[in-house]
């Protein structure tokens, strides 16, 4: 997704500088301002309030999995999905300038960062701290002034913090990615011209047998590929349970139109999050896909 943005705009995204969220919004929108937030509420509420124009949020990982929270705020944030971004998460074990591999004793991130880099700290001997987040935990070493510490984090964490590399692409699986959904106050629907189209929908299904067979048979029936399907509780009910889907087509189109009709037979709730244009790590994962 390209931008033409002036620099006095701004994109939100959760975290301290140097962030994997702050690096992506960088990479999509180089003109545009970052604007730091504690949590993804405040994020949102950046973007609600006009503080910010865009939203980026993490919401799943290659290897880590879903991003936690994320599926609860979607569907009541009163923002729109308007694109996607797949980042490639390369880690880096930052240190101060003047340590070395031989002076460190520990290693701090997030939880998610170590468990992607297990091989490393193992064969070094590290003891795993858990920090609340890469960029922050790499601020509170610059601060700290401990040769004997170091960090798990992005590049852009080591420039802004004045930490060096003492390993590079420190992750264990090459294939780690998380996917990036970029939000707006108003929806941004792509042309239905033909090209990669996603739709992003939230739907509750009646609490009655083969309700969800029922649900995702017109999917099916109409060649529409579900690329994503998820299901978590809502209103503390465990008989009560919403569903959070992606499917790639435009809602125009005869197919997905179709399903979606059916869909909406069968449920108490139906709400459309998104629709926007597919990135290129689709096209090139789905490729790969038929290779093996």
């Amino acid at each position: 997704m390209n931008s033409k943005a002036s620099a006095t705009r701004r994109i939100a995204f959760q975290g301290a500088p140097g962030a994997y969220s702050d690096l992506a919004c960088r990479h999509v929108f180089p003109r545009m301002k970052t604007l730091a937030c504690p949590g993804f509420e405040d994020v949102i509420a950046a973007v609600r309030r006009g503080r910010a124009e865009l939203a980026m949020l993490p919401i799943e990982n290659s290897v880590a999995g879903r991003v936690a929270d994320i599926h609860h705020l979607l569907p009541d944030s009163g923002l729109y999905i308007i694109g996607e971004h797949f980042e490639r998460v390369q880690h880096q074990l930052l240190a101060l300038p003047g340590a070395s591999l031989k002076t460190l004793k520990t290693v701090r991130s997030h939880v998610h960062a170590l468990s992607q880099c297990r091989a490393l700290i193992r064969k070094l001997g590290l003891k795993p701290v858990v920090a609340a987040d890469t960029a922050g935990a790499a601020a509170e070493l610059a601060e700290s002034g401990d040769k004997t510490a170091a960090v798990i984090a992005s590049e852009l964490a080591g420039k802004i913090y004045g930490l060096k590399a003492l390993k590079k692409n420190i992750e264990d699986a090459n294939h780690n990615t998380t996917r990036f959904l970029i939000m707006a106050r108003k929806p941004r629907t792509p042309p239905d011209d033909g090209r990669l189209t996603v739709t992003t929908f939230v739907f509750n299904v009646r609490n009655v047998p083969a309700a969800l067979y029922k649900a995702l048979g017109g999917f099916a029936t109409n060649g529409v590929n579900m690329t994503k399907l998820e299901s978590y509780m809502v209103g503390g009910e465990f008989t009560a349970t919403q569903f959070y889907a992606d499917v790639e087509g435009h809602p125009r189109a005869r197919a997905l139109a179709l399903a979606l009709e059916e869909l909406d037979f069968v449920t108490r709730k139906l709400k459309i999050l998104g629709v926007y244009s597919g990135h290129p790590f689709r096209a090139k994962a789905a490729r790969k896909t038929k290779q093996d």
